[in-house]
């Protein structure tokens, strides 16, 4: 895979992910957003990806947020199809058929925010900062941010940060539910490298009907929700890895997903 704006690396079931402007403090443009949708729709088929690991060039960002100068002189419809764009990327990067952990590594303002918060798990270095500060700029948060914020904290942490447009600490995201974990920034990316395996070792499939059921089920009427459960843990006994692994709890041993 070859990108002006991204850089990828895979090390056996787990793939890194890094958004690379560094000059820009990994800020979103217009082709970051197209690289970024491009490379989630490549990787989506790859059955050898179990975990993806997304993070930030250099130590001062994850992502700063949107390219406010590239926004400039926008029109409304120029502005309208900026953010559908980008919600498409993050779209495709919340429906990846695998766990996606984002490892923030810095400033994850307004859309870097909007980007952790399309990915499953959260991990932040100590310094990093969190913020919708979209309003400062007579704006809104247009990637996903009015959308996926309070389904993870609930509308009234929500309102605060989307209408204050202040930046919060990862102690402080943590304490209102979106962020996971936080770490000493030198062991940030090492934890997520650790979790990563963790999940890697999991059945495959399993992980992702899982997550279907999660994220889907979400949205629906308990009732319903419960009704995809069980749909999905059927599915689950068709395949071979549910045969690897009960049968590998029965005779004592660790077992060996194959993703099928």
């Amino acid at each position: 895979m070859n990108f002006e704006t991204l850089l990828y690396q895979q090390d056996g079931h787990i793939g890194t992910l890094t958004i690379n402007r560094p000059q820009a403090l990994n800020a979103l443009n217009e082709n970051v957003l197209k690289e970024l949708k491009s490379f989630a729709d490549e990787i989506k088929t790859d059955k050898n990806i179990r975990v993806l690991i997304i993070t930030g060039s250099g130590d001062k960002a994850f992502v700063a947020g949107a390219d406010i100068k590239a926004m400039q002189g926008m029109s409304p419809k120029e502005a309208e199809d900026f953010s559908i764009a980008a919600q498409n990327a993050f779209n495709a990067v919340e429906t990846l058929p695998f766990a996606v952990i984002a490892a923030v590594n810095g400033f994850a303002l307004g859309g870097g925010c909007e980007l952790a918060l399309s990915c499953d798990i959260i991990l932040a270095s100590g310094k990093a900062k969190f913020g919708l500060p979209e309003v400062t700029l007579g704006l809104l948060p247009c990637f996903g941010g009015t959308q996926r914020l309070p389904r993870a904290i609930g509308l009234y942490k929500a309102r605060e940060m989307v209408f204050s447009g202040e930046f919060y600490s990862a102690d402080t995201c943590k304490e209102f539910g979106f962020v996971n974990h936080v770490f000493a920034p030198e062991d940030l990316l090492n934890e997520a490298q650790k979790l990563a395996e963790t999940i890697a070792s999991r059945g495959p499939v399993a992980v992702a009907k899982a997550k279907q059921s999660l994220n889907t089920g979400f949205e629906l009427h308990i009732k319903d929700g419960l009704q995809q459960e069980a749909a999905l843990f059927g599915e689950l006994f068709t395949t071979e890895d549910h045969n690897e692994g009960i049968g590998a709890f029965i005779e004592k041993r660790s077992p060996e997903f194959k993703g099928n």
